[in-house]
Parts: C-alpha cells; sequence; structure tokens
C-alpha cells in the first residue's frame, strides 16, 4: 500500500547522540521531545539503554512516528516500539557508512556504527534486552548507498542476506516491491547526502547523492511502500545541528516524506 493513504506523521525529537545530550539540537513546533532520564554511572552502553528504554515508550504512544534523533542507534528504541504492532516490519536504511560493524571486527569501538547490525541481532552482547527487541532477518532490510564501509564491514555485508542498492529512486521502488506489501521502517542518516551539501556533518563520507536525489528517494519510498514509522538522523556536530542549512535540510527531507515542519 502507497504511503499517500496512511496516517499524518507523529513527530518526536530524541535530543542526544550516543549517551550524550545536544543542548541546541533543533525542535521542530508541535514535536514532543523524548523526556530524558537520569543516566547511571557506567559504561555508555549501559547509559543508551536507559535512553533508549525512554525512546521506545514514547514511540510506542505514537500512531505514525517520525523521529529526530542525534545518532543512528535511536533506530533500536524505533523499532523495539514499531515491532509491538508490526511484527513483520522490514527495514528501509539509507546511508553513506554501513553501520554493520560489530564488537568482533569494528576498528573505532563506535557503538553508532554497529546500529544496523544491531537490528539484525548480531550484537547481542552491547545492550541489554530490556526493549523487547526482535532480530529483523537480512531478507528483510534493504541498505541504499554505503559508500563508506570498513574492510572487515564490507566483508560482513557481502556474506548477508541484505539487498544493497544505490541511492536511486528507481532502485528503491524495485526495493521496495521485492519486499512485498510488509510495513516498512525508514532510516536515513544525513551523512547519506554529498557532504559539500551538509557541511558540519559528524562524520562526512565526500561526493555522494545530492539531497535532490535523496528528496527523490523518500518520494518513491512513500509513493511504493507503507511507511509505518521513520527516524532522520541529523548528524551534526553539536556546533551545526540547528544552523540554518541544517534546518533547510531537514525541512526538506522530511517534507519529501510528506511532513510539513515549521520551526519556533
Amino acid at each position: 500500500m502507497a504511503d499517500s493513504t496512511a496516517d499524518p506523521w507523529d513527530l518526536l525529537v530524541a535530543p542526544w547522540h550516543l549517551d550524550e545530550h545536544i543542548p541546541d539540537f533543533p525542535v521542530p513546533a508541535a514535536a514532543t521531545v523524548v523526556a530524558r532520564p537520569a543516566l547511571p554511572d557506567g559504561p555508555v552502553p549501559a547509559r543508551m539503554s536507559v535512553l533508549h528504554r525512554a525512546a521506545t515508550d514514547a514511540v510506542a504512544r505514537k500512531t505514525r512516528p517520525l523521529v529526530l534523533s542525534g545518532d543512528c542507534s535511536t533506530a533500536r528504541a524505533v523499532l523495539a516500539a514499531q515491532q509491538q504492532h508490526h511484527p513483520d516490519l522490514a527495514v528501509l536504511w539509507f546511508d553513506a557508512h554501513g553501520d554493520f560493524n560489530t564488537p568482533a571486527i569494528s576498528t573505532s569501538g563506535y557503538l553508532a556504527g554497529m546500529a544496523l547490525a544491531t537490528l539484525t541481532g548480531r550484537t547481542p552482547d552491547l545492550f541489554d534486552d530490556t526493549l523487547g527487541l526482535r532480530p529483523v532477518p537480512d531478507t528483510s532490510i534493504v541498505l541504499a548507498d554505503a559508500r563508506d564501509l570498513d574492510p572487515a564491514e564490507h566483508d560482513a555485508l557481502t556474506t548477508s542476506e541484505v539487498h544493497r542498492i544505490p541511492a536511486e529512486p528507481a532502485a528503491v521502488t524495485s526495493a521496495l516491491e521485492r519486499l512485498g506489501p510488509v510495513p516498512v521502517y525508514l532510516h536515513l542518516d544525513i551523512d547519506v547526502i554529498d557532504g559539500a551539501q551538509v557541511p558540519g556533518a559528524r562524520f562526512p563520507a565526500g561526493p555522494g547523492p545530492s539531497l535532490a536525489q535523496i528528496e527523490e528517494c523518500l518520494a518513491a519510498a512513500r509513493a511504493t511502500a507503507r511507511l509505518a514509522a521513520a527516524c532522520l538522523a541529523c548528524a551534526w556536530l553539536p556546533e551545526h545541528a540547528a544552523d540554518a542549512t541544517s534546518r533547510q535540510a531537514i525541512t526538506r527531507l522530511t517534507a519529501a516524506l510528506g511532513a510539513s515542519l515549521t520551526w519556533p
């Protein structure tokens, strides 16, 4: 079922990167900000799990959530909440990176670089299991772009059954039609966009699809799939998160998904 008949988006904001609060994270008018709980002392994954629990609870109260977050790891929370309503949820993931590292193969240990692998169940000991997240089968995942991969991450994706495509509208349409009439969680990291068009990104990946091309990909997804939930990882450095160019990119990307943002 195409997205044009779906419910309106419920806008939420999760203003953190890993376990760090982003004070100047842009908050559109009418958005619900996920209340930040008190975090325990201890390892970062344990602190992130507390944040993810709060995000899961907030997302679960929304009919059709569109989440703005400071990292990709928050996808874990969004997906866990949505699986309560859509056990067959598929994933369409736009990212310049694969996010398919695990603690065993990561060269940096960067936790958000494991976000997609976590959704597939490849990082079972990284976080606690309080969210009730069920692994998504590789065959239900479409990864768009992923032009910047670590060598071991490349090998892991090659031996997986994750369906990789270029970030092109026709490829998005074809991949979603291949998945069939299942609800889809759409995830987009802003670094999938050509680095020259997203100044201040935490992990710029150089030349890539233009912002206009990614808008076309999102429009194709909206026209083809039943988008049950979405997350836009606004992975700018904290001092750039609320720049005019950053807000403009967020506004354009969410508009391509059918959401109309205004800013206070």
